[in-house]
């Protein structure tokens, strides 16, 4: 298990580059950057993928096709959008705050799975969990925003729990999936599941093309060749190797371990934040990272226990 552990936190570590990609490339759009992240992740895999695309393409059944096709759909493109407008209309601080109970939905859901511990006794380090998430967004609650915001302040809101709902279900999901097929590479299925996102994010970018083609010849210049270069680094990184990551990491450890390993994307998306803006963490901040790896190292030791305590009863069963 202590290896799935680590592979998520490496995980996490290559997804926090997503939080400063918009900094980066703040002249660009939520969807251009859905768009080029993903059309990226499809051409690295399909690269990646090249030798052994036929034979793994010949061993997907129909519902492995629609699999795909939920998954991009669920945990890459429709997920980025909501996250993307929740941003721009309820703030940076408000959605990452829905967004952070991902820990929470993830174990409510995935309570029925194998090697699932209970609520009950998760409850002490998702408490954890969720105080050091009120630490980091607590300026959302002291700094209210103007009178006329509000209507789309709720509209943010509601497509950040959008993204939240969409993301619970896709890493639930995925998990049991992967756990089910073997079949399966962790490797592989990253590499396919980053062609079908890569084909949704095509389809859409055409499509979104044809409604505002005259809008994007009038648009001023921007640096294109800084665009691809640094959305080629995301896709490699985030998207490629951060998912093969975690799709290995979902192999080998419970769905209720899981959701709390997804904690360190956000604390090394601040990480990473601090360090593009050169600047040091205040004192809540530095309080909600406390808790937040509180929280996970004390879910982890929780986990070991559980399975520490099943391996001796299968023991003394068969001594007796």
């Amino acid at each position: 298990m202590w290896y799935g552990v680590l592979c998520g936190v490496a995980a996490g570590s290559m997804w926090g580059m997503v939080f400063v990609l918009p900094k980066w490339l703040a002249e660009f759009s939520p969807f251009e950057l859905m768009f080029g992240r993903y059309v990226a992740y499809a051409l690295i895999s399909l690269v990646l993928l090249a030798p052994r695309l036929g034979g793994l393409l010949r061993r997907l059944t129909r519902a492995d096709y629609w699999v795909l096709l939920r998954y991009a759909l669920a945990g890459n493109v429709v997920y980025y959008l909501l996250l993307s407008c929740g941003v721009q209309l309820a703030g940076v601080s408000a959605a990452s705050l829905i967004v952070g109970l991902l820990p929470l939905t993830i174990s409510m859901l995935g309570q029925r799975d194998h090697g699932a511990v209970s609520l009950r006794v998760l409850a002490w380090p998702l408490a954890l969990v969720v105080a050091g998430m009120v630490c980091i967004n607590v300026e959302v609650f002291a700094s209210p925003p103007g009178h006329a915001a509000w209507p789309s302040v709720a509209t943010g809101m509601l497509c950040a729990v959008g993204a939240l709902l969409s993301w619970t279900w896709y890493a639930v999901d995925n998990t049991r999936f992967l756990k089910r097929n073997p079949r399966f590479s962790s490797g592989d299925w990253s590499g396919l599941f980053g062609i079908a996102s890569g084909l949704v994010a095509l389809a859409m970018g055409l499509a979104m093309f044809c409604i505002n083609g005259a809008e994007q010849a009038t648009a001023p210049p921007r640096d294109w060749l800084r665009f691809w270069g640094l959305i080629a680094l995301v896709a490699a990184g985030a998207s490629v190797i951060g998912n093969q990551l975690w799709n290995m990491a979902c192999r080998r450890v419970p769905v209720t371990l899981s959701g709390q390993l997804l904690l360190f994307e956000i604390l090394f998306g601040l990480l990473y934040g601090y360090l593009y803006q050169r600047s040091a963490p205040r004192l809540l901040e530095v309080m909600a990272v406390v808790l937040l790896i509180a929280g996970v190292a004390w879910s982890v030791w929780l986990h070991t226990q559980d399975r520490t305590g099943v391996r001796s009863d299968i023991r003394t069963r068969a001594e007796l």
